[in-house]
């Protein structure tokens, strides 16, 4: 019998925000993998946890995935963690997660804290989103990610370390459009905690207005892109076919189905085709 790898997620800050789950799974796994052991004692002492810990890093990940899949070639199960949140997520894991995985062994997740989620769950902000996690240190490498996703029509999730908030909040507000919102999230779930929804031309101010403000770990979401005005040239040109057989309403819904824009707006122009 071959073991399991748990990847088991843990609190963001507040310790009480683990799983009952989780540290049931923690307590009976033979070892637990971690990103920094040293962190790791801080969680699994306060909750009298003794099982064995291995380093599992950015700098050892393959090492480390060799051992861990001895282990569970050997029949012991064992825990990934990473020092706050889920492993695997803008954390070490995923290339150890895929090895075990390659070597045909069983994996299963024990969910819970996720700073990204968490963030999201009290940004308001409806529909799709993409998870960007860290974008690059270097400016020019950071504005040319940022230009790439200006587009996409999404929410938009980012992390970002204190000492570059300044830097990658005036990039997204020189570069976003300035209706934009932005939701600066730090601290979640500490004793500091703070969320802020405001409009993204305004974030490098109130980043800089108080001096605790850049402080801490940091989730940012940014609102997608505003709908453009009018109708791009294939859309138009349905409604367009579409209204020389029908009448105006009955053309702005199919063309709704079609294209999956309001129909408000494709009656709004279908009407202006018409009088035109």
């Amino acid at each position: 019998m071959t073991g399991t790898l748990f990847i088991v997620a843990t609190p963001i800050g507040n310790l009480a925000d683990i799983t009952l789950r989780a540290l049931e799974t923690l307590k009976a796994v033979d070892l637990i993998a971690c990103e920094d052991t040293r962190h790791a004692r801080r969680l699994l002492d306060h909750y009298g946890i003794r099982t064995p810990c291995l380093a599992l890093h950015e700098h050892n990940e393959r090492a480390a995935a060799a051992r861990l899949i001895d282990s569970l070639a050997a029949g012991q199960n064992v825990a990934l963690i990473s020092d706050a949140g889920t492993p695997a997520i803008s954390d070490p894991g995923a290339r150890a997660v895929a090895a075990v995985r390659a070597a045909g062994l069983r994996i299963t997740p024990i969910p819970g804290p996720n700073a990204a989620i968490a963030a999201l769950s009290a940004a308001g902000f409806e529909g799709p989103f993409y998870f960007a996690g860290f974008l690059p240190a270097k400016a020019g490498a950071r504005q040319t990610a940022l230009a790439a996703l200006k587009t996409m029509p999404a929410t938009l999730v980012f992390f970002e370390a204190p000492h570059r908030i300044a830097e990658t909040v005036a990039d997204l507000a020189a570069l976003f459009e300035p209706e934009r919102e932005i939701v600066i999230a730090r601290e979640l779930t500490k004793r500091f905690e703070e969320i802020a929804r405001l409009p993204l031309s305004t974030a490098p101010a109130w980043l800089a207005a108080e001096e605790h403000r850049p402080r801490g770990e940091f989730v940012l979401i940014v609102s997608a892109p505003p709908p453009k005005a009018g109708l791009d040239a294939e859309s138009e040109r349905i409604l367009k076919l579409l209204l020389a057989e029908l009448p105006v309403k009955q053309a702005a819904k199919l063309a709704a189905g079609i294209t999956g824009l309001p129909k408000n707006a494709l009656y709004a122009r279908a009407l202006e085709i018409k009088g035109s």
